[in-house]
């Protein structure tokens, strides 16, 4: 943002009042003589009309939005009442598993039932899930434990096909930048998860929801999950500064994937808890009825013991409503 000051104000003044705020600034000279400042990168949130309220300010100049559709959504709530749980394992394996895997979601008060039918995987060799059979097995699990069920999408060719089941469509990391695929996700008309890219920056998640939502989707869930890191302790590195900013500067409903982003699952109950402090709405977090067996991603699935347990250290309660 720019600020123009009037004639007589001291710009001295006025730059401590805006420091006072959070604000940081760079004089600049309008070209009639009168001052004027840039608000830098870095400063704390603040709003057109609050700036302007300012004494000594004379008018606030903001640049067009990238994203509006997004911002449209300040302020609202993904959830009736949150924050919500969303849990199961990373791919639906067989009928068996996904039926006791959404058994055990719901007792520890889990609201939507994850699991995926279409799974990107880095190897080719790689398990990547059973397909349109294993949406049928998904939707009668989810059903019969009255949960909402997320899952992902993985091409054009598959959404249409995914929405008849998922109350929650999911974009996976691999595909934000997928387009074409936000586009026909956005047509359906259902909201929709979108997981960070891994990396990608705050703008270009956010302009990924932008797509979203011009192409019709019903609101946009943003779903942090880690980004690249250097350090190989951890599978990713949990950004909880970009939940903190979606949250308490865009006002933007934001969830928290602790599972992919430490990928052990020791470190998911302390994730969990820094994810709610620093403003998550809810969070996705992978469990599995048997994690040694899983097919995939095992080492960070928790056992329906410590799922439940860690619901009932935070409060996680299932809610009435879809988004």
């Amino acid at each position: 943002m720019l600020i123009a000051l009037k004639r007589d104000a001291n710009p001295e003044t006025v730059e401590a009042t805006l420091r006072g705020r959070g604000l940081w600034t760079r004089r600049l000279e309008g070209s009639a003589g009168a001052p004027a400042l840039s608000i830098e990168q870095g400063s704390a949130g603040i709003s057109a009309t609050d700036l302007a309220g300012i004494e000594g300010v004379a008018e606030v100049f903001t640049a067009p939005s990238a994203h509006p559709r997004v911002d449209a959504q300040a302020g609202s709530r993904p959830f009736d009442a949150g924050p919500v749980l969303l849990a199961g394992p990373c791919a639906v394996e067989d009928e068996a598993q996904i039926h006791q895997a959404a058994r055990c979601a719901a007792r520890a008060g889990a609201r939507y039932l994850r699991g995926g039918a279409f799974k990107p995987r880095s190897s080719p060799y790689a398990f990547s899930g059973r397909g349109e059979l294993a949406l049928s097995w998904l939707a009668d699990a989810a059903r019969e434990n009255n949960l909402l069920v997320v899952t992902e999408a993985m091409s054009e060719a598959q959404v249409e096909r995914v929405a008849k089941v998922a109350d929650l469509l999911q974009v996976g990391s691999r595909n934000m930048a997928n387009f074409a695929l936000l586009h026909a996700m956005g047509r359906t008309k259902k909201p929709v998860l979108l997981k960070r890219g891994m990396s990608a920056t705050i703008e270009e998640w956010l302009l990924a929801g932008e797509h979203l939502m011009n192409a019709g989707a019903k609101s946009v869930i943003f779903c942090e999950r880690g980004v690249t890191g250097f350090d190989a302790h951890t599978r990713n590195l949990l950004d909880l500064g970009a939940v903190a900013l979606l949250k308490h500067h865009y006002h933007l409903p934001v969830i928290v994937d602790p599972s992919h982003a430490v990928g052990r699952r020791d470190l998911i109950p302390p994730l969990a808890h820094a994810a709610m402090a620093a403003g998550a709405d809810g969070l996705l977090v992978e469990m599995h009825p048997k994690p040694a067996r899983a097919l995939s991603d095992g080492p960070q699935a928790l056992t329906p013991e410590q799922l439940t347990h860690l619901a009932q250290e935070m409060g996680l309660l299932a809610t009435e409503a879809a988004p």
